[in-house]
């Protein structure tokens, strides 16, 4: 911001913080399916972060590249606000893009001992199927069993 001479005000942090928001949604998307892959390949992270790249590593330069352009045509603009929104979000959608590609996948293949806990092998929500019967008598709330609609 210093470089192209953006002061800090409220409204320049307001638009730093729609970026980043925006560019976090990669990063979800990256993990989610990392996390899928894991599970796929018998929790080989190295095998689990490669297949993640390949599946989501198109569609997320894609989207950015996207965006970075239609945000940069902001910066033509006479209005310093909105001027500062498309130098703002353009290059923090660009470096974030850089960051998911390379630093996360790096991060999680670096960090394999403490990112791999028992609690991230089991699954936080079972998901029912459609046509999978369940048997109310059977189903406990942290823990306590539920009957009669009432838990003991």
């Amino acid at each position: 911001m210093g470089y192209f001479g953006i002061p800090i005000k409220v409204s320049t942090i307001l638009i730093f913080s729609i970026a980043f928001g925006i560019s976090v949604d990669d990063t979800i998307h990256f993990l989610a399916k990392y996390r899928q892959e894991l599970t796929l390949h018998n929790w080989n992270i190295s095998k689990a972060v490669t297949a993640a790249i390949k599946e989501t590593g198109v569609s997320m330069m894609y989207t950015s590249i996207v965006l970075f352009f239609g945000f940069s045509i902001f910066s033509a603009s006479e209005f310093g606000g909105t001027q500062a929104l498309g130098i703002l979000v353009s290059l923090t959608l660009l470096f974030a893009m850089f960051s998911n590609l390379i630093i996360l996948p790096t991060l999680l293949m670096t960090l394999e001992k403490m990112i791999t806990t028992r609690a991230f092998r089991e699954p936080f929500i079972h998901y029912y199927e459609e046509d999978e019967e369940i048997e109310l008598d059977d189903l406990k709330v942290e823990g306590r069993k539920i009957s009669d609609n009432r838990v003991e």
